[in-house]
């Protein structure tokens, strides 16, 4: 089988199958999401470990597979480029954004230009600051789900006024807040230290919106409301189930 007939595809997440498998959820960019078993891989004859070490999380991939059924069985995996080193914080943001793919895209609904956006995105979680990466993923795979964030109106249909702030409403969108300003020194957090707890509104500034909607890179002081304002721009669609990743983060910061 040529490259020219396999799929290009990353790893989301592999468990243990059996004694010698691995179950694995894939997304992959013709086919969207998809559960593959990677039959004996874990089994060191013929060399079938050394695909177990390729089937890995952030690692460029051609994959083929056969059947019919939802779940599939893995028939080739070739390295498609070096794979995506990630490490300590870093890390966990990879892991987040696969879960974010896990829980809110559908199995084999295709998303090709999510999928190039993901690997992009990957690509500057290992030389970028982190906050900029993530609020733009989340911002991309919102639009792609069809839930776009509009950052440059408020809910009247005004522009955005930079030198006013406002308040979001999930499900409502953005309103100026009069006399209102907030603060110039937000917690010094990092990309999860947050609550997992449900926002009924968050307060964010007008230029911070303006960074956001045109992918400027964001200020210290942008970083906190940012944050809360995917937190909160995202729930509705991850549900009340805690995501898993944000728990190993913290996990790690004890």
């Amino acid at each position: 089988m040529s490259a020219q007939t396999l799929k290009r595809g990353f790893v989301l997440h592999r468990r243990d199958y059996r004694n010698t498998s691995l179950l694995l959820e894939l997304f992959s960019a013709e086919e969207g999401r998809l559960p593959c078993i990677a039959k004996g891989a874990k089994s060191a004859p013929r060399g079938r470990s050394a695909l177990a070490a390729l089937l890995q999380p952030f690692q460029p991939l051609w994959l083929g597979w056969v059947g019919r059924g939802e779940v599939k069985t893995l028939t080739r995996a070739e390295a498609a480029a070096p794979s995506i080193a990630l490490s300590a914080e870093r890390l966990y943001c990879g892991f987040y954004l696969n879960e974010l793919l896990l829980r809110l895209i559908d199995r084999e609904d295709p998303h090709e230009a999510l999928f190039v956006f993901y690997q992009q995105a990957l690509a500057d979680l290992a030389t970028e600051p982190l906050d900029g990466v993530l609020r733009r993923f989340e911002l991309r795979l919102l639009e792609e789900l069809g839930y776009a964030l509009d950052l440059r109106l408020d809910r009247q249909g005004r522009p955005i006024d930079p030198v006013r702030d406002y308040r979001y409403v999930p499900g409502e969108g953005l309103s100026p807040v009069p006399a209102y300003r907030l603060s110039q020194t937000p917690p010094d957090t990092t990309s999860f230290e947050v609550s997992d707890s449900v926002m009924e509104e968050v307060l964010i500034s007008g230029v911070t919106l303006e960074r956001l909607a045109t992918s400027t890179a964001l200020q210290r002081s942008d970083t906190a409301a940012a944050r809360a304002l995917m937190r909160a721009a995202l729930a509705p669609h991850l549900g009340p189930k805690p995501l898993r990743s944000r728990e190993l983060f913290r996990r790690r910061s004890r």
